[in-house]
Formats: structure tokens, C-alpha cells, sequence
């Protein structure tokens, strides 16, 4: 009998009290030893895993390469595939491969292939794809049934032909009927994390409400916890409400600490918005059981009315080299912004004589606006500045003359009461200017309405 199996077959008594093990927050980091046997021996119902998410950037997805180490992923995924073999319970991973498009999906499966291989491992395999059909997309941006998130300007067609990837975010039905095809270990696409861990409660017949509240918080494993960290959480789901346990001893998941991660994620705390429906978190509560555990119950789940998929796309914008440089000189830092200024309409003088200004030059100055773009200076000035230099390009060639050219530049600038010819600025090793490759952004951030879910996260079984 499958895993999923005998879960239906105990079916009754998991509605009263269902445990799953968040193993990760974000699988191929690593995964602290300790914690997942710890975990492990509790012999959670199933295990879930996150892969994913576009907190790294735009470049993942439009590069289809990794976010995380390929030895580092093979080896948290051969832990996980060993530990949930072993215990003979569902293995759901969301977002394959850091962004979830075909090829890292792809490469996570032959990772998985390969460990089963390689470790005799027998089980049934289900993967989910989440790439978009791009003339489905065109068609509701015609219809008008595409929205943006944010900032972003409206969806247009030539958007949706330009992304490199265009991805969709499955919700807890696509795992579900993996799940009912029996698949003992279920790799999915891009994925809204609760997915991962809602799926064997909604397939069980557990109440929705309480199970997506508590998929939501242990898809970031013991980030809910007095320190936060990333050791793996068990979560008891215990009809009406859930017990959340960090396998870490020296984190406590309090009250406090698991109302505010609410607001993880979400411009609403109020308020989580999935595929298939909303969870309202207002009306929950928490209560601590001890030092260490806290209950959580109350939340509510309402259905849409009509399904809803977020949008995700990343457009290829060019090459990036950087320059890395800082200064301790007050006379610099007084005037960095004029500085900055002058020498980028020299460089522009310079490198565009025989060429147009095909190219995009940055600057980030820390210690006054490098993480955010401030409405005046600090008072007093720092005592030092970091400044990184950006020149996004269309050939790498391209973008580290104008970096080159800026470092001389900027080393050698006159300005009003300069008292060296040179050393205006200092670098932290040679070469300073460095080759940061393709350079992506996101052109699809959107929310599209769909008639039906299922058609566009078609699932593949193979039996290993």
C-alpha cells in the first residue's frame, strides 16, 4: 500500500491529531543535523519541504539556474527522500530548483532520480509543472482578466512573448491530486508554500481553516520562533487548531512570536490570499502550552469565487559589472553626490564618442542611501562610505569599459577643496571591477483569474 495510502486508511483518527515536519525554510542550505532526527523521531504523518521563492531575484528565474549549491541541494534532498522512505510517509517539495520553471524542475528530478539510484530507494514519483501557457496568458490580458500586484504597470502581450520564464503559482490542489494518484514523494513547480502542507489535511478531510494557517507558518521551519532560525518545526494539527514545536530546544514558538509572523510576507496581516480561496487570520488565537509551544486556532477559510493565479516572468535586461570602492576621506563623503554626478557625465563623455549611451550607470552609496534612498544625508556624515557602481550593458564587454573607465575617473576627480591629486577613494582588492553576469528583472508580477486550476499544473508519475 502507498504512503498516501495509509493515510486514508487512518483517516478518522489524523482529523484528530496530524503531524508534519517543516524539514526547511528553503531546501539546499543545509539542514541542522540535530534538529531533523529530532523531528524525525517524533515520526511525523508527512513531511514537506520549501525550495523556493522570489526573494533572491529575478535572475533565478529568468536564468533557470539554482539559487543554492548543487552538492548542498543533492544532500538535503537525499536526506529528506532517505527520512521519509524510511518512515514510509508523503514527501511534498514546493517551487523545484529555487524558481520553480522547467529547468529547475528538471534538475531537481534528476537529482532525485539520481539519489534514488544510487541508494535503492523504491517509490512512486510525482512532478507538477508550472510554466504558463503563453497564449492562455494573452488571451486574459485581451480579456482583461489579468491584474497587476503593486507597482507594476498593466500586463501587456509583448510582456508575456519577452519573459525568458513565465511561471504560475499552484495552489493546494495541484499537490492534492498528485497526492491522490498515490505518489509517495511529490516534487512541484513554482508553488504557494502553503500548498505543501495544506495538501494532506484538505486530502484527509481536515478542516481548511486551522490547516492553512498552520501550512502557512511552517513553511519557514522555525522562523515562527524566540530566536528565529531555520531548524525544522513539527506542527500537530489537532482538529480545530495546531501545536507548533521548533526541534531546536533553544527555540520557543510563543504567542507573540507566531502572531507576528503573520506579517512575514503579507501586505495584509490580516488577510493571505491562495489560489483557491483566502485565509483570514484576524480572528485567530494563541496560546502558549509551555515555554517552548504555542495552540493556534480560529483562523477562517473563504473559497473564491472564481480561481486566481499569481503571475510570475523575468526578462533578460542586459550584463552587469560592478565596482567596489569606499572612502574615509570627509571631504569626499560631503560631496559624493555632486562627485558622483560629475563623473558619471565625464565617463558618458568618454566611452560615447563613437558609441550611444547604451548603458545604465548606478551607484549605491552605503552609509548614506545604499539600502534606501533617503529624502537628505545623515547629520553628522559617516565616518566611512561604501560605494558600489553598477553599469548594467547590452555585452559584458560593454559594461566593464564604462566600470573601468568610472573607476579612473572617480580615483582622480577635482573637486572644491580636494587636497590630493589622487586617492579620493580605496578599494577593497584588485581588480575592483568585477563581472556580475546576465542581468534580469521581473516584467510579469501579475494576478491572472482562470476558470479551472487543474489544466495548467499537469501532473507526470514514474515509478522509481
Amino acid at each position: 500500500m502507498s504512503a498516501v495510502g495509509k493515510l486514508l486508511d487512518r483517516r478518522a483518527q489524523l482529523r484528530q491529531c496530524l503531524k508534519a515536519l517543516g524539514a526547511s525554510g528553503q531546501l539546499g542550505y543545509g539542514i541542522p543535523e540535530k534538529s531533523l532526527a529530532a523531528g524525525l523521531a517524533r515520526e511525523p504523518d508527512y513531511i514537506g519541504a520549501d525550495m523556493g521563492s522570489i526573494d533572491p531575484g529575478p535572475y533565478y528565474l529568468g536564468s533557470g539556474e539554482l539559487a543554492t549549491a548543487p552538492a548542498t541541494t543533492r544532500a538535503d534532498l537525499a536526506r529528506l527522500l532517505r527520512a521519509a522512505r524510511k518512515l514510509d510517509v508523503p514527501l511534498l517539495i514546493g517551487t523545484a530548483g529555487s524558481a520553480g520553471a522547467s529547468p529547475h524542475l528538471e534538475k531537481t528530478l534528476a537529482m532525485v532520480r539520481d539519489v534514488a539510484r544510487e541508494e535503492g530507494l523504491h517509490f512512486r514519483l510525482a512532478s507538477i509543472r508550472a510554466d504558463m501557457p503563453r497564449q492562455l496568458v494573452k488571451q486574459a490580458v485581451r480579456s482583461g482578466r489579468v491584474t497587476p500586484i503593486d507597482a507594476m504597470s498593466a500586463l501587456s502581450e509583448a510582456d508575456v512573448d519577452a519573459a525568458d520564464h513565465l511561471v504560475g503559482q499552484m495552489g493546494t490542489e495541484a499537490f492534492c491530486r498528485a497526492l491522490r494518484a498515490e505518489a509517495d514523494v511529490v516534487i512541484a513547480g513554482r508553488a504557494c508554500d502553503t500548498g505543501i502542507f495544506a495538501a494532506v489535511p484538505a486530502l484527509l478531510g481536515c478542516p481548511i481553516g486551522p490547516a492553512m494557517h498552520m501550512a502557512k507558518i511552517v513553511e519557514c521551519a522555525s522562523l515562527c520562533c524566540v530566536p528565529g532560525g531555520r531548524d525544522p518545526i513539527l506542527a500537530t494539527l489537532e482538529g480545530d487548531s495546531f501545536v507548533l514545536d521548533s526541534m531546536n530546544p533553544e527555540r520557543r514558538a510563543t504567542p507573540m512570536s507566531v502572531a507576528a509572523h503573520s506579517l512575514y510576507e503579507q501586505s495584509d496581516p490580516d488577510r493571505v490570499a491562495e489560489p483557491e480561496g483566502v485565509l483570514l487570520v484576524r480572528s485567530a488565537r494563541y496560546e502558549a502550552i509551555d515555554e517552548r509551544r504555542t495552540r493556534v486556532s480560529g483562523a477562517e477559510w473563504f473559497p473564491a469565487a472564481a480561481p486566481t493565479i499569481k503571475l510570475e516572468g523575468s526578462v533578460l535586461v542586459g550584463e552587469r559589472a560592478v565596482l567596489l570602492c569606499g572612502s574615509c576621506d570627509q571631504r569626499v563623503i560631503a560631496r559624493i553626490s555632486d562627485i558622483l554626478a560629475e563623473v558619471s557625465e565625464v565617463v558618458r563623455g568618454l566611452v560615447c564618442r563613437d558609441e550611444p549611451e547604451d548603458y545604465r550607470l548606478i551607484f549605491r552609496v552605503y552609509g548614506i542611501n545604499g539600502v534606501y534612498d533617503w529624502p537628505a544625508p545623515p547629520d553628522p556624515l559617516p565616518r566611512e562610505i561604501f560605494i558600489l557602481g553598477e553599469c548594467i550593458a547590452p555585452t559584458a564587454e560593454r559594461a566593464s569599459a564604462v566600470v573601468r573607465t568610472t573607476k579612473q575617473y572617480l580615483l582622480h576627480h577635482g573637486f572644491p577643496g580636494r587636497l590630493s591629486t589622487a586617492g579620493n577613494i580605496a578599494f577593497p582588492f584588485t581588480p575592483p571591477e568585477l563581472s556580475a553576469g546576465t542581468a534580469y528583472r521581473f516584467n510579469v508580477y501579475h494576478i491572472m483569474q482562470v476558470d479551472e486550476l487543474a489544466p495548467l499544473f499537469p501532473v507526470e508519475i514514474e515509478d522509481l
